[in-house]
């Protein structure tokens, strides 16, 4: 769960976000800290050496059957990417199912992505970078961990590029 829960989704506010995190400092270095809401303790944001990843959206209970969910989730997403590609032009997709099956096989996986599956955040990026003038790299996402997890959307800002990890050796 995250600190978006229960909130309805507006794609204005979705492109927002996005934008205020593109603005937010990100440490050089440093742990992997996640932090949560001081009420609740849902997830908020996560922040390590590079790269900070907020919610932008989670689905809620009341989504009816899990494969209308999750294409109703992806139809929001698709709504952001397409916003946000009158901004910065065509995005590329970067795969996290590769570091999520690197983990399973307890290969260690870059912070970012690890940070990501840490809060079930297992759709692929949509990734955009470097942004002129910023020489930052912003992804977006949207998935879940299973049929009973909530579909949640994240953004995530990088001062380094973000590509998928080499895949296992048998695949």
């Amino acid at each position: 769960m995250t600190a978006r829960a229960g909130e309805s989704f507006d794609p204005g506010r979705a492109v927002a976000d996005v934008e205020a995190l593109l603005a937010a400092p990100l440490p050089a270095a440093g742990p992997v800290v996640a932090e949560g809401d001081p009420v609740t303790g849902e997830w908020r944001s996560t922040t390590g050496g590079g790269f900070r990843a907020v919610p932008l959206w989670e689905s809620g209970d009341d989504e009816g059957d899990p494969d209308e969910a999750e294409e109703a989730a992806e139809a929001r997403l698709d709504a952001v990417v397409a916003e946000l590609e009158k901004r910065w032009g065509p995005h590329h997709r970067v795969a996290v199912h590769v570091a999520l099956l690197l983990k399973q096989e307890g290969t260690p996986v870059p912070p970012l992505f690890d940070a990501l599956l840490d809060e079930d955040c297992y759709g692929d990026l949509a990734v955009w970078g470097p942004l002129p003038g910023q020489g930052r790299w912003i992804g977006v996402s949207v998935g879940h961990s299973d049929d009973d997890a909530p579909m949640v959307m994240a953004a995530v800002v990088s001062d380094r590029p973000i590509t998928a990890p080499p895949p296992p050796s048998w695949m």
